[in-house]
């Protein structure tokens, strides 16, 4: 198993949440201290490379008009990180491909962090959030289409070498595609893409890409692997599906006492109970087919839904969303998970949210790196798994 530390690098410094109507979208910038910004910058950027300097790899990904998230350029981010680093892979998680006008500057930007690194970026591609159709000016309909075309023109950009070559497809057009520099990873770096649906499980499955789902707790986890894994075997690529094909994220905050570990494990649930958005901007119409918001309407939630009506450490780590406690039952929770949706390869941390200071963070991804994954690796190698 391979660990990430993670951070959306969120602005917590805000009024009550009763005084705005969403953290997302409308929330008037003038709330936001260029000078507290700058400052977080500096200590997310600290966390990163202390993060490496214990053994983890390195995540990021970026959001757009929202305090929970202040890198809307995730690339930039890589950048910087692939220069400060230098032994982590750096994983951006990811690219909202459906939401840009130009796959092919995509395909740069990654070709060029790619080479600062020199080989050390995994590239994740997703569809983008629901709240942000509005910010990008995109029409909700079709995302999914767009987003597999653009992979499919950046991956030609990445591994077609001799000369310009034309792209004619149903969204995107470019008449002379031939990027410098091109990657250093050949053929190209790792893809990953996220999804919390089965549907799109069973889609990236078929593809063979990396999948990355996030907070969907044991029941959500488990189905959309059986998907993926379903996909993989139908689109002939083998009955064994590797480990390190699959990736989970959590919350997760170790100590070396319950006390600590509780403190620190209410602070990172300000991640899910500060995202106050309204319907409106959670579920444009067309984002998702008409089947699933029949469902919706009839009831049915992602598993963070009904959670974050009544929040709690202990819920959350029943759900499978937080691993929180002493190295032991960090260790217990996360094996918990791992045997009850078939495995996986990648576990991705946020091990920083909200109000958690710098010090709480360092402490978290000390204890973590030193006591928990040393025998997550042992016990959990990185094997393929065939019995689901």
């Amino acid at each position: 198993m391979r660990a990430w530390h993670f951070s959306e690098n969120a602005y917590p410094y805000l009024p009550d949440a009763s005084d705005y109507e969403s953290i997302r979208i409308t929330l008037p910038n003038r709330l936001y201290d260029p000078v507290k910004g700058a400052a977080l910058f500096d200590r997310f950027l600290d966390e990163w490379l202390l993060a490496e300097d214990e053994g983890l790899e390195i995540m990021l990904n970026e959001h757009h008009q929202t305090a929970t998230c202040t890198d809307p350029a995730a690339p930039m981010v890589l950048s910087a990180l692939a220069r400060l680093s230098t032994r982590a892979r750096l994983l951006i998680l990811g690219n909202p491909v459906a939401n840009r006008r130009s796959p092919v500057r995509v395909a740069e930007e990654m070709a060029m962090a790619d080479i600062l690194s020199k080989g050390r970026v995994d590239v994740g591609f997703v569809r983008g959030v629901p709240y942000e159709v509005l910010p990008a000016n995109s029409n909700p309909l079709r995302m999914n289409e767009r987003m597999w075309e653009a992979v499919d023109l950046i991956t030609r950009a990445w591994t077609e070498h001799d000369g310009p070559f034309s792209f004619e497809g149903r969204f995107f057009h470019h008449r002379n595609v031939n990027i410098w520099p091109r990657p250093w990873q050949q053929p190209m770096p790792p893809i990953w893409v996220s999804s919390t649906s089965t549907g799109g499980a069973r889609q990236i499955g078929a593809k063979g890409h990396k999948l990355a789902t996030f907070l969907t707790g044991f029941d959500g986890t488990r189905k959309v692997y059986d998907a993926y894994r379903d996909g993989w075997r139908k689109a002939g690529l083998g009955d064994d599906i590797p480990t390190e094909r699959l990736a989970y994220a959590g919350l997760v905050y170790t100590a070396d006492n319950e006390e600590d570990a509780r403190r620190g494990a209410e602070k990172l649930l300000w991640y899910v109970t500060a995202n106050k958005v309204p319907r409106h901007l959670a579920s444009p119409p067309g984002y998702v087919p008409t089947i699933a918001n029949v469902q919706m309407m009839r009831g049915a939630e992602h598993p963070l839904s009904a959670f974050a009506q009544s929040p709690s450490v202990d819920m959350a780590i029943e759900k499978g969303i937080l691993f929180a406690g002493t190295p032991d039952q960090v260790h217990a929770q996360i094996s918990r998970l791992y045997n009850h949706v078939g495995g996986f390869g990648e576990l991705l941390i946020m091990g920083q949210a909200g109000f958690l200071e710098h010090d709480e963070t360092a402490d978290g991804i000390r204890w973590f790196a030193r006591e928990v994954y040393p025998r997550l690796r042992e016990e959990f190698p990185g094997t393929t798994v065939s019995g689901f």
